[in-house]
């Protein structure tokens, strides 16, 4: 009697703590979500995860020279009240050790790595610019590790004007200097009135966490980024028909660092590919601008 009492207790502890833990991964927002470690590849990855728990997260693949703090809050809240989400910093960049290689391909496998040293077997994707080259990379080598995949603002290896990416980018950060702007105001957004409003509303958001920030991201990560994206872009197309994964492409219709056009090649290089979505009169952070609206079409295709 009095074993069987201990194990009643024991196993009512044990749903207590995942009933809490399981709370207080919901509850965070990405303003609060705790940075965390985990070592795979030889290299200790930094990332922050939380929301709804299940079998398949959501994993978050970002842009050149992003760290933990340049994701969105209103887009990983929003995902987070539905699914896990998780997002990473790169070897070499913010918190994660190592150096950044000059490879897409090896950024991808970085990435399968970490994905195995959280204990996950399949996960869905959701990726922007470098990040959706990154993601085209790891289904060439581990196909099976992903079940859904969300594209946005990027295009197929190889495709026009990929490549043209490293003069824009080093002129966009010139003309962030000289205005004391951050050069994603420029990169991101067009330059009239509407897309000006949405680049200031979007750089506040990436503000708005003010405590336990990521480390700064190193000049070397650029120039080394900037290299892998070049030669990404004047590489050989990959065959992307042999994925029959369901994907969802969306960009702005005047983006400037992977131009629109390559949205449409690369949606139809996916057998299973939701119709191309672009937003009006925004560039390459259209997700951004029409956040509200881009996860109307997002969550729904998630969570189904």
């Amino acid at each position: 009697m009095h074993k069987m009492k201990n194990i009643i207790l024991l196993t009512l502890l044990i749903f207590i703590k995942m009933t809490t833990t399981n709370a207080q991964s919901v509850n965070y927002t990405y303003e609060t979500v705790p940075t965390k470690f985990v070592e795979a590849n030889g290299i200790k990855f930094a990332y922050r995860s939380y929301g709804k728990e299940g079998d398949i997260p959501v994993i978050y693949f970002n842009h050149l020279t992003a760290n933990l703090d340049n994701c969105d809050p209103r887009i990983m809240d929003s995902i987070a009240k539905y699914r896990q989400i998780i997002s990473f910093d790169y070897r070499g960049v913010g918190a994660t050790t190592g150096t950044q290689g000059t490879s897409l391909s090896d950024m991808a496998k970085d990435a399968i790595a970490f994905i195995h040293a959280l204990g996950y077997k399949q996960v869905d994707i959701v990726a922007f610019s470098m990040g959706g080259f990154i993601t085209q990379e790891l289904l060439l080598v581990e196909p099976d590790l992903v079940r859904k995949i969300v594209l946005a603002g990027t295009g197929p290896r190889g495709g026009k004007g990929v490549s043209d990416v490293v003069g824009l980018t080093y002129k966009d950060i010139f003309k962030g200097i000289i205005t004391f702007r951050d050069p994603k105001f420029y990169l991101f957004f067009t330059q009239n009135k509407i897309g000006k409003v949405a680049a200031r509303d979007f750089l506040k958001r990436l503000k708005e966490r003010t405590e336990n920030r990521d480390k700064k991201v190193k000049l070397s990560v650029l120039k080394k980024q900037l290299k892998a994206i070049k030669d990404w872009g004047n590489a050989t197309p990959a065959d992307l028909s042999v994925f029959k994964h369901p994907v969802l492409v969306a960009n702005g219709d005047n983006d400037r660092m992977v131009p629109t056009p390559n949205s449409y090649d690369l949606a139809k290089r996916f057998p299973n590919a939701e119709p191309v979505i672009i937003y009006p009169n925004s560039g390459h952070g259209g997700v951004f601008q029409y956040h509200e609206e881009f996860l109307k079409k997002a969550i729904p295709f998630l969570t189904k």
